[in-house]
């Protein structure tokens, strides 16, 4: 299968953030699911297609690093990319849960398809 036609979550609390980032990457090529919450998406992880994470890391009701450490409790290990404003803590407990790569916001959009493609190796 090609890395175009895979799926990735975009979890971000920002409706604006998430319409930006389908037309990014869908002009990509990439499917993309939204969810405007951790919960939104935990609700609904059975169901979806995606193989990695764009993950806003100040999510309104589950941090993005909470998330990611009930992901892999849970045995899910897609990979996870992580928006953040300027923040050294922030990254430093992105990477430590796994992040792929933690983003400044805001960032170009090139950066982002770099990051995914670097994750999926």
């Amino acid at each position: 299968m090609s890395i175009r036609r895979k799926t990735i979550a975009v979890i971000d609390k920002d409706a604006g953030t998430r319409i930006a980032m389908i037309k990014l990457l869908s002009a990509f090529g990439f499917a993309a699911e939204t969810y405007e919450s951790a919960t939104a998406y935990l609700d609904t992880i059975a169901s979806s297609d995606a193989s990695c994470l764009v993950v806003d890391v100040q999510l309104g009701d589950i941090s993005g690093v909470e998330l990611a450490r009930q992901l892999a409790a849970d045995g899910v290990h897609h990979p996870i990319i992580f928006t953040a404003t300027d923040n050294d803590l922030v990254r430093e407990q992105a990477e430590k849960v796994g992040a792929a790569a933690c983003l400044t916001k805001p960032f170009p959009g090139q950066l982002l398809i770099e990051a995914i493609i670097k994750a999926w190796g």
